[in-house]
């Protein structure tokens, strides 16, 4: 209590809950009425001194009511403003500092109102993937999220383009490509088709930016510290973006979003597609891919392609005639936050799975660098066999480190046979099934040693005298 407050709402409050006027207040505190009225408008500070007189006349705890409350309120407003809904309303710190400190009940009202809004918008979530499972249409009845409806875009598709297959193609007759030197085959197709040259720059001018396109000076400027298998990757990208704008336009305007965010989105996922079917064209990469079991190292060194690159390539294998097996990907950082996901199957961990701490690519982060395997079970008896390890991205140097994500491939349990990662298991044996699902609020198990929440719809059943996996026990409401 050393340092001034400014309570001036709480004074305000308490004035008006002993229905008395500022004058009043003000005589019995011995200060003018239009300084308390400054206090009032926080543009005065509320002294030791009369902190103590407010206690003492009106039996208040100094202790509680000096207590400054202001920072609390304040990043609980900045939660709500930067919510994707409220982006577009340009709401900026000082407005939130003047609305906590001013009005603190409405402030605190429009907190109340925004978490019920998130808790209906959350419950509306796991309504939407507890139907998946029971292979029910999605539907939702909140505002959409662009991500969300640009991941649900390519979901829909099968994550497979034909016309991006063919464009691909289009590009290696053209260049008159070859996979082993396909990078230095990309440049010279740029220079000669597009006359568009490449450029590798230092760090010190690129920063964080791994790629430019100098529309004027016709030129591509990749960052020296991409890895060979990235420059490759983003030098087959701007040939997408240069050379097949309208198809990607075209595509991307078809999607049936409703907002422009989402349709953007739409055409980043289309043309990072058609890079990556550059690189590995689909004939080539499907016919490795069966003869080596898809075995993600040879065909990484096969097609000059990382670990995530090809993984996301053998997602899009699904050519009538020459379908692969039907994976799924999911990449998520260290916070458990998924940032990418493909799939060529329609099960619903391939849609929303990546929240269950029991899943292998969790663990991942245990063992960077090491390839784990797993058959896991969903709530409904459904199997899966999944693949996971870490894959970096590169950083901008010692102050700038690149970041490490978590990846699973994966499939449904009859096509693990196909794969090289399956050799020497017994996938079909009942106890190498680890039961997983897809969210602790949706998942029924009642034994789950790492549950988080209750199922929703449950009541919680709090023993005193038993303990068992976790805390409590539930049962239906």
């Amino acid at each position: 209590m050393a340092r001034k407050a400014m309570l001036g709402h709480k004074i305000r409050r308490l004035r008006r809950d002993q229905g008395i006027t500022q004058a009043a207040m003000a005589e019995r505190l011995g200060i003018s009425a239009s300084y308390l009225n400054l206090i009032e408008g926080n543009q005065r500070p509320v002294t030791v001194e009369l902190l103590l007189k407010i206690g003492q006349l009106w039996d208040v705890d100094i202790a509680s009511f000096a207590e400054d409350d202001g920072s609390r309120l304040l990043g609980a407003l900045q939660e709500v403003f930067g919510d994707p809904l409220l982006a577009g309303e340009d709401v900026k710190r000082q407005d939130m500092i003047d609305l906590a400190e001013q009005v603190p009940t409405a402030a605190n009202a429009l907190v109340q109102l925004y978490r019920a809004y998130r808790d209906l918008a959350d419950a509306d979530r796991l309504e939407a993937e507890r139907a998946a499972i029971g292979g029910e249409a999605v539907t939702r009845s909140g505002p959409a999220n662009p991500a969300d409806e640009a991941g649900a875009f390519f979901h829909d598709a099968g994550n497979h383009f034909p016309t991006l297959e063919t464009a691909a193609e289009e590009v290696w007759s053209a260049g008159g490509l070859e996979s082993a030197g396909i990078q230095q085959g990309l440049i010279d197709h740029l220079d000669r088709e597009l006359t568009v040259r490449v450029r590798v720059l230092p760090v010190e001018v690129m920063g964080l930016v791994q790629r430019r396109y100098d529309r004027h000076g016709r030129r591509v400027l990749l960052s020296e510290m991409l890895p060979p298998e990235s420059r490759t990757f983003q030098l087959a990208l701007q040939i997408a973006l240069i050379a097949h704008r309208g198809l990607l336009d075209r595509l991307a305007g078809e999607a049936e979003v409703t907002s422009e965010e989402a349709r953007a989105l739409v055409r980043v996922g289309l043309a990072n597609y058609l890079a990556g079917a550059i690189v590995m064209p689909y004939d080539r990469i499907w016919r490795a891919a069966t003869a080596v079991r898809y075995d993600i190292a040879v065909l990484g060194a096969r097609f000059q392609a990382s670990f995530e690159q090809v993984c996301h390539r053998l997602t899009t294998l699904q050519r009538p005639g020459a379908r692969g097996v039907p994976f799924f990907m999911v990449r998520i950082d260290k916070a458990g936050n998924v940032s990418k996901r493909f799939s060529a199957a329609g099960s619903p961990l391939a849609r929303f799975g990546g929240a269950c701490p029991r899943w292998n690519v969790h663990d991942a982060f245990r063992a960077p660098g090491r390839i784990q395997v797993q058959v896991s079970e969903m709530p409904d008896g459904q199997r899966y066999f999944s693949l996971a390890t870490t894959v970096a991205k590169p950083g901008a140097g010692h102050r700038q480190p690149g970041q490490t994500y978590a990846l699973a491939l994966g499939c449904d349990l009859q096509h693990a046979a196909q794969l090289v990662y399956a050799d020497g298991m017994d996938v079909l044996a009942d106890e190498a099934a680890v039961p997983i699902g897809l969210h602790c609020r949706i998942c029924e198990r009642p034994d789950c040693p790492q549950r988080a929440f209750p199922p929703t719809g449950h009541a919680l059943v709090v023993d005193d005298y038993e303990r068992g996996p976790t805390p409590y026990g539930f049962r239906e409401a």
